[in-house]
């Protein structure tokens, strides 16, 4: 005797198709989200030219995308690890219309004129990622391309909207502190 076989769940429908699609969908994001990207996302090699400080490691303290708001200038603080009375570098080590780049101190020390030196957070105001470089009279973020004044710490170009905070430093002969 042949007898049916009975089925306990109901037949899939367009609508129960669709629904998972759409599950599928939404799910897709969030799991990229969640992935961690252990490369190099800069677009530009970090060490050209050598302007970042050799003490900091390739992937320098990543910042969370979005942490940008919460960021604090170096010198807010505690300075840099000790008060900033030690010496950050010589004079001699930054470039006329150039800079150099203290990670560790999340600093970044530009000459834009002979004689003549700033200093700025090394944190991107756009997305709390350090700053790559300084070319010329620009500091550089690869993380998403915006550019700042090496003058003034405005931005050059977007997407970020706020200037690098300043940094106070005090210029003692031909040494170089934070103050």
């Amino acid at each position: 005797m042949d007898t049916p076989e009975r089925r306990d769940t109901a037949p899939m429908t367009r609508r129960h198709a669709l629904g998972g699609v759409a599950v599928a969908a939404a799910a897709i994001p969030l799991l990229a989200a969640c992935g961690g990207d252990s490369s190099n996302t800069s677009g530009g090699d970090d060490s050209a030219g050598g302007k970042t400080d050799d003490k900091t490691p390739d992937d320098k303290t990543k910042k969370t995308p979005g942490s940008g708001d919460d960021t604090k200038a170096p010198g807010d603080d505690d300075g840099a690890k000790g008060g900033g009375g030690g010496s950050l570098t010589s004079t001699s080590q930054i470039p006329v219309k150039g800079g150099k780049i203290f990670a560790a101190q999340k600093v970044v020390v530009t000459q834009p004129e002979q004689g003549t030196f700033k200093a700025f957070s090394a944190i991107c105001t756009h997305r709390g990622c350090p700053v790559g470089d300084v070319t010329g009279d620009i500091i550089k973020c690869h993380c998403h391309g915006s550019a700042f004044s090496a003058l003034d710490g405005s931005v050059k170009n977007g997407p970020a909207t706020r200037p690098l905070p300043p940094v106070k430093i005090k210029v003692d002969g031909g040494s170089i502190k934070l103050a």
